[in-house]
């Protein structure tokens, strides 16, 4: 049968439009795959310090991964990032990247490394290049917490009454309490800095979406997950899901790292 010129035209613009989805799709497949890794570097965010990864790490540790947690100076956005990325140059091969909370914003810089084999997000931010997280989050109800910030001078931090009912609301009070006095306080100028790059635009991703956040809201976690194609897991759990599902933010991490299977 003859095909005329625009039914020819036609049938060749649909090959091509065929042939680059699929180069697409199978660019995603490659980005999707993790490649083995055997080191985690973890980064914590506002409020918190290194300590809070210990239950996390233990289990890393059994399972026989070298794990380092970033100990976050919390000043500017450029001296947090080159905290982790110190971190970075010592691992001796492909390194998982997880951060909680604002270290999402750490992750998304200095998960470019060519050391970081793939991310992990724990109900953390997760910005695009250049993006004003501050805007993208007002367009989602304000959570809880924002309103029990006090601020010294240049530091702020949360107040006891909130940390423990809006940032770690799942975990037993007594150990929330010992958490809220070694809180960390953060710079003012550190929440002013954006990200340049967005590694999870070329790496593969993980998302641990906390259901039960006063801190970051759920859902606010769900488009940033879902805008960078992460593999997502949901968990009703407070913004602290490392200290009250270290099982599963463990499995989480060990999967990024091509150590279990899906």
């Amino acid at each position: 049968m003859m095909m005329n010129r625009r039914t020819f035209s036609a049938a060749l613009l649909a090959g091509a439009a065929a042939s680059l989805v699929s180069t697409r799709s199978m660019a995603a497949a490659a980005v999707a795959a993790p490649v083995k890794a055997r080191n985690v570097v973890l980064a914590h965010g506002l409020f918190a310090d290194g300590s809070c990864w210990t239950e996390v790490i233990g289990r890393l540790q059994a399972a026989g991964l070298n794990a380092t947690a970033v100990q976050n100076p919390l000043t500017t956005l450029p001296e947090a990032v080159a905290s982790v990325q110190r971190v970075l140059e010592r691992q001796d091969g492909p390194t998982v990247l997880v951060g909680h909370s604002f270290s999402g914003m750490l992750v998304t810089e200095a998960g470019v490394h060519p050391n970081v084999a793939a991310l992990v997000y724990v109900a953390a931010r997760a910005p695009d290049a250049g993006e004003d997280y501050t805007a993208l989050a007002k367009t989602y109800p304000t959570p809880p917490a924002s309103a029990g910030i006090v601020f010294d001078g240049d530091e702020g931090r949360l107040t006891e009454e909130a940390f423990l009912r809006d940032f770690a609301g799942d975990l037993p009070e007594a150990k929330a309490k010992v958490l809220y006095a070694v809180q960390e306080p953060f710079h003012k100028e550190l929440l002013t800095g954006k990200t340049t790059v967005a590694a999870w635009r070329s790496k593969p991703s993980f998302y641990a979406v906390s259901t039960e956040d006063r801190t970051i809201n759920p859902d606010l976690e769900r488009f940033m997950a879902k805008r960078m194609g992460a593999k997502t897991i949901e968990l009703k759990s407070s913004h602290l899901s490392l200290i009250s599902h270290p099982d599963e933010i463990a499995a989480l991490i060990l999967e990024a790292a091509g150590q279990q299977k899906s």
